[in-house]
């Protein structure tokens, strides 16, 4: 926000340099990224008169020009403008002055052949104009030659160039700056004056029907005639140039004025135009929603395919502006206008988001719409409005239709309940008062500059506050009333205590354990990676509803396609395979609503040893399923967890003989498995290419149970182990892991392990079954065991697999 210091100071007294103002407004919340002191644009420009004219007599496009500029001898200037002629007034920018718009140091120089002193300027040179088609020529007449034109460009100001937080809507204003002004400085503050017109009486023969209420509370159209169309007064253009807005006519330049003095944005229809857009002489504007294949040709002149969440201005139902972002270009107010439909409306700050987003298009009214706008000044800004226009273009207000669903007056204003103890719990002791506290009479002070009303609580030290309604959309609870005494009061007056007694930082056992899982599959060769939670809509996605892309315009539903993208990119791109793993959170829809968990999930294949083809005769060797199932034993081995297998088929992306479901202590927890052929030829994958996906929160929770901070030894035996060998028939359906599970049960503390060792399945082997054969390790830590030891655990182990499964032992 551009804030003019000379119209600032038309509603609030400044006693302070624009450096001094700077600051106060930086440190309450307002940064200034500049100060602009406009004057040094024109430093050393000075006001000359144009004696002579002659034509140069080596360039047809250039002058030669006598021109006075209170010096006694006239200056020589060469010139290229069109338009400059003898007996006119213009700023010349004498030898050794320096333009910063331009960055051109005024020299001496030969143009062409043909001496030159100094240079006569535009507008454009002098920054009041992007573009100008010629030199300035001063409108007034008997100026003083040699006089700096700084005054009489309106030059004579400083702009500070304002960053306001979002919060802040009433910023975006001259009169929400004055507002701060006063507040801060402690200062009246003097605010344009307005006269209503009640144009109810009137023939009417404009109407207003608004069918989208919510997202347009109040709308007011008001019928202005016999306008003059003409350039505004200077004193409004310098205020426009010097708010960074280009001056366009009369008309035109009012609704700008009032958006900035006001903070309302305003729009103008040319009635003629809305007339024939509409088909007929009776007008009815109308807010509503666009409709699919709906176009509109913006002011910019770019015609925009219009999309179900734009807010439009209709009139009769053919649209004219989009609501609150920018008007149409075939209603749009030019030369020829006589007669407008002025707009003041209110429309919902979410609503405009989205229009505006959905044509990426920004404007300086959709800025201040989607931040809020003070409902209750709606008809001042109107009324000043429709006054500048009465005054400037000599137009006629005729009739005025309102279609208003605002809130009662009363429920503008929001009401907050204040406790000094609060207040002094928040932002602790000041250092200018002996008890460093502040009083209550200091509370009221500062929240009453800001405009709001309070009563007070004796008793109980406590305040009602009334938040006016151009705070509305920034002062919702208490809290931010505290911040607002600190703000104004000073921030600087409050000590920086530091807490008595501080403690190290720490990592809480669940973020513990989520690190120890990445340490175990980082140890096991796996690296993690991190993808977009947002991918395409597929299935029962959750969508969002205000997707920046459609792409990524949905929540995932689980992991692995993430990561078997990812195997492809790479290995598509000469990487290898990518063997790792990823945590992170998927989502659902359920009959309830939106479900969510924590996964981790990971990816592994392609060549086991890559480095080693040469003990191969250069032939890759693809990682097996079980080496892949040992990486995953190892990870959990290092997390002291123990997991069994079963066999599934559930999963169409994974191999029907090569996938299982993982349990841990008896509770589901994922599923591991070989992608299926197909699908690999599909995705241009590798052979072997394995997948897991496990529930986080069950890993979790299982660690925080063994309370495992840190890793334990336990020492190994010295005593020699005792093996035996036990081979069986067992039915080819029968999985070895519940066999295991059965000796391990049976084997009691002495059998430390059980090993499968080998299978066999054709001639001499039972149809439907296989042979297996079993090594047991039997230990003990405190001696060395016989025979006589070893024989009843291993009977037990026979004994309970007979009572168990189908099997014939065999040894």
């Amino acid at each position: 926000m551009r804030v003019s210091l000379n119209w600032l100071q038309e509603f609030v007294e400044i006693n302070l340099t624009p450096e001094e103002l700077g600051e106060i407004l930086t440190i309450a919340g307002f940064e200034v990224e500049e100060i602009e002191h406009r004057r040094t644009f024109a430093e050393g420009v000075v006001v000359g008169k144009v004696l002579e004219k002659n034509t140069h007599p080596n360039a047809d496009k250039l002058s030669v020009c006598k021109v006075d500029i209170g010096e006694g001898e006239p200056k020589n200037i060469v010139c290229g403008a069109a338009n400059v002629r003898p007996d006119i007034y213009v700023p010349v920018a004498t030898v050794g002055s320096y333009l910063p718009v331009k960055e051109l140091k005024i020299k001496r120089s030969k143009l062409r052949g043909v001496h030159s002193e100094g240079m006569i300027c535009s507008l454009a040179e002098l920054g009041l104009e992007k573009e100008s088609e010629g030199i300035h020529i001063f409108s007034e007449d008997n100026l003083t030659l040699g006089e700096p034109v700084y005054p009489l460009l309106g030059l004579d100001d400083v702009v500070l160039d304002l960053t306001t937080t979002a919060n802040r809507a009433d910023a975006l204003s001259l009169v929400g700056v004055a507002r701060e002004v006063a507040a801060l400085t402690g200062v009246p503050l003097k605010l344009p004056e307005t006269s209503d017109r009640d144009l109810s009486g009137n023939q009417q023969t404009l109407q207003v029907k608004v069918t989208e209420k919510t997202a347009c509370p109040a709308y007011i159209g008001t019928e202005i005639t016999n306008l003059k169309i003409a350039p505004s007064p200077q004193w409004l253009q310098r205020r426009l140039q010097a708010a960074g807005v280009r001056p366009i006519n009369n008309v035109v330049d009012v609704t700008n004025y009032v958006l900035l003095e006001w903070g309302q944005p305003l729009h103008a229809f040319d009635r003629e135009r809305l007339k024939t857009v509409a088909g007929e002489d009776n007008l009815s504007l109308g807010v509503r929603l666009a409709q699919e294949k709906e176009t509109l040709t913006t002011l910019d002149g770019q015609t925009r395919q219009l999309h179900p969440e734009n807010l439009l201005i209709t009139a009769n139902d053919v649209p004219v502006a989009l609501a609150g972002v920018m008007g149409g270009e075939e209603t749009e107010v030019y030369d020829q206008t006589e007669n407008i439909i002025l707009e003041a409306a209110l429309f919902e700050p979410v609503a405009v988001r989205r229009s505006a987003r959905a044509q990426g298009l920004r404007t300086e009214a959709s800025t201040r719409y989607e931040r809020g706008v003070n409902q209750a000044e709606l008809e001042k800004a109107l009324q000043r409005a429709i006054a500048l226009l009465v005054d400037l273009a000599q137009g006629t207000p005729t009739q005025q239709a309102i279609a208003d669903t605002r809130p009662s007056p009363d429920q503008w204003y929001r009401k907050h309940n204040l406790k000094l103890d609060r207040i002094h719990h928040v932002l602790g002791e000041v250092n200018n008062r002996e008890d460093g506290k502040l009083t209550p009479e200091d509370v009221e002070r500062t929240l009453t500059a800001l405009g709001c009303e309070l009563t007070r609580d004796e008793k109980a030290m406590s305040w009602t506050v009334t938040v006016p309604p151009y705070r509305y959309h920034d002062l919702e609870r208490e809290i931010d009333l505290i911040e607002e005494v600190a703000r104004l009061y000073g921030y600087d007056y409050f000590k920086d205590t530091l807490p008595e007694s501080t403690q190290p930082g720490y990592l809480s056992s669940r973020q513990q354990n989520k690190n120890r899982i990445r340490e175990a599959l980082r140890a096991v060769g796996l690296t993690e990676v991190l993808h977009y939670s947002l991918v395409k809509p597929e299935g029962k996605a959750v969508t969002l509803a205000n997707p920046l892309f459609k792409e990524y315009s949905a929540l995932r539903t689980e992991l692995l396609s993430g990561l078997i993208n990812a195997f492809s990119y790479n290995l598509a791109r000469g990487n290898g395979a990518l063997n790792g793993f990823e945590m992170g959170r998927r989502f659902w829809n359920t009959d309830n609503g939106i479900g969510e968990a924590d996964t981790l999930a990971g990816i592994m294949g392609g060549e086991m040893f890559p480095q080693g083809k040469w003990v191969n005769s250069g032939q890759g060797q693809s990682m097996s399923w079980y080496q892949a199932k040992g990486i995953l034993e190892a990870a959990f081995t290092r997390l002291g967890l123990s997991v069994t297998y079963q066999a599934t088929e559930e999963d169409s992306r994974l191999h029907p003989g090569r996938t299982a479901i993982l349990f841990l202590e008896k509770q589901r927890l994922g599923i591991f498995g070989q992608l299926h052929p197909q699908f690999r030829q599909e995705h241009d994958l590798p052979d072997a290419v394995y997948v897991f996906s496990f529930d986080l929160e069950l890993l979790l929770n299982a660690l925080a149970e063994k309370n495992v901070s840190q890793s334990r030894f336990s020492p190994f035996s010295t005593y020699p182990a005792v093996a035996r060998d036990m081979a069986l028939y067992a039915p080819v359906d029968l999985p070895v892991a519940d066999l295991i599970q059965v000796m391990e049960k049976a084997g009691g503390n002495l059998l430390q392990q059980v090993e499968l060792f080998d299978e066999y399945r054709g001639e001499n082997v039972p149809e439907g079954q296989r042979s297996l054969a079993f090594s047991l390790i039997y230990q003990a830590r405190d001696r060395t065991l016989t025979d006589e030891e070893v024989e009843p655990s291993l009977e037990k182990v026979r004994k309970a697999l007979n009572q168990e499964f189908t099997v014939t032992l065999r040894s």
